[in-house]
Order: C-alpha cells, then sequence, then structure tokens
C-alpha cells in the first residue's frame, strides 16, 4: 500500500489547489455567469481522487475547501466548502477505475462531482439559513455551476492528472 501523502505529491496538489484557488478567488469572478463562479478548486479535488483514490481525495478536499472557506470573499460560513470538497473527493476516489482515468472515464465522475458538491454547499447554506441563496434560485446556480465546472473539466482535470502523473509517474495512477 502507497503512503496517503508524499512528499512530491503533497506538493504538487498545493501547487494545484493554490493555482486553482487564486484563479477562482481573482479571475474567474469577472467571467462569472449569474453570479455563479467555476469550482477549480472542485475539479483539483476530482482530479486527485481520480489518481490518488478516496483517502487522498477525501484529505486534499477537506484541506482545499477549509482554504475556499476562508477566502476572500467568503460569505458564508466557514466549513461548508470543507464538508462539500471533503464528499466530491471521495465520491472522486470511489469511482475512479483502474489504471490511467480517460476522458469517457472521468468527464462524468467530475460531473458527478460538480452536481454533489454544488449540493451539498447549498443545502448546507439552507439548513444554516445562509441568506444569500433562496429555494428558488437553488436550481438555476446548480445547472450554471454544472456547465461552467464540465466545460472546464475538460481542461484542469487532465492538467492536474498530468502534474500528478509526471511527479510520481509509477504511484500516479495506482
Amino acid at each position: 500500500m502507497t503512503p496517503l501523502l508524499t512528499m512530491p505529491r503533497a506538493l504538487a496538489a498545493l501547487l494545484a489547489v493554490s493555482t486553482a484557488l487564486v484563479l477562482q478567488a481573482s479571475v474567474f469572478p469577472h467571467v462569472a455567469v449569474g453570479g455563479v463562479v467555476p469550482d477549480l478548486v472542485l475539479l483539483v479535488v476530482v482530479a486527485a481522487g481520480l489518481a490518488h483514490g478516496s483517502e487522498a481525495g477525501l484529505v486534499l478536499g477537506f484541506g482545499s475547501g477549509l482554504l475556499l472557506d476562508l477566502a476572500p470573499p467568503a460569505d458564508h460560513y466557514a466549513g461548508r466548502w470543507a464538508l462539500a470538497l471533503l464528499v466530491v473527493g471521495y465520491v472522486a476516489g470511489r469511482l475512479a477505475s483502474a489504471g490511467r482515468p480517460r476522458v469517457a472515464q472521468w468527464l462524468p465522475v467530475a460531473a458527478a462531482a460538480a452536481f454533489v458538491g454544488t449540493s451539498v454547499f447549498a443545502l448546507t447554506g439552507l439548513l444554516l439559513s445562509d441568506p444569500a441563496v433562496g429555494v428558488g434560485e437553488l436550481l438555476r446556480v446548480e445547472v450554471v455551476s454544472l456547465v461552467w465546472d464540465v466545460a472546464l473539466a475538460l481542461v484542469v482535470v487532465p492538467l492536474t492528472l498530468g502534474l500528478f502523473a509526471r511527479v510520481e509517474p509509477d504511484r500516479a495512477f495506482a
């Protein structure tokens, strides 16, 4: 059994999450559709789950979610993205197939993870009475987010999988 967190894997994950977080918080709000920004960090967590399994995806999802919860302009209760991305990392890891993931395998996983992650985040907002999103807006936000995430998954997931494969070529898809 390979260790959950090796130094090269941790550095690659930190680089991928940091880059995605900076882009998501600074660049993509300018191209938001209906106030919905694509979830680049979620897509990095999906790639980590696909490449390294559910445990690594879960751990990276939780840590990435905490960073996303605390990054400006966070306007929600901390912990909501941590929970959502924890679930996303676990689900992506469980849905991963053996060997190097192909587009026909990981694109549906990315779509499902985007739907699940956005749903968990939105539903926790409803449970905590977050005034930002009402029940009526929930479906619109889900659809726009899903379209954004699937479109950007075609770029983000292969780049992240390539980064993990380059850092640990013998263990990236074990």
